[in-house]
């Protein structure tokens, strides 16, 4: 059973950044790859960031040339860079890892971040 404990999230105004943080129970190099998910208010929860084991990162549309993603030196890291927030970009945020072709469905078992951008 793996663990993901995020942190970083909190209130921020339009514009404004956060960088997130995901400290996982064991190497993120145990998984083909790494993402961060949003849930936000009344939407489908959305994968909007991943990176492969060699560090190819994919976004989606509605973060591109906002977000980044990236794994820290520590083996167990994950971080989110978060920059010219929205408050389309509130929401619930959870960091997860993909065994073979499936992301864990035990992920969001957590408490995740809460992002909150006001206008």
């Amino acid at each position: 059973q793996v663990e993901f404990v995020e942190s970083g999230g909190g209130l921020v105004q339009s514009g404004g950044s956060l960088r997130l943080s995901c400290a996982a129970s064991r190497s993120l190099l145990s998984f083909t790859a790494m993402g961060w998910y949003r849930e936000a208010p009344g939407k489908e929860r959305e994968r909007i960031a991943e990176i492969t084991t060699n560090g190819v990162p994919a976004y989606a549309e509605s973060v591109k040339g906002r977000f980044t993603i990236s794994r820290g030196n520590s083996k167990n890291s994950l971080f989110l860079q978060m920059n010219d927030l929205t408050p389309e970009d509130t929401g619930i945020y959870y960091c997860n890892g993909k065994l073979g072709d499936s992301w864990l469905a035990s992920a969001y078992k957590g408490q995740g971040t809460q992002v909150t951008v006001s206008s």
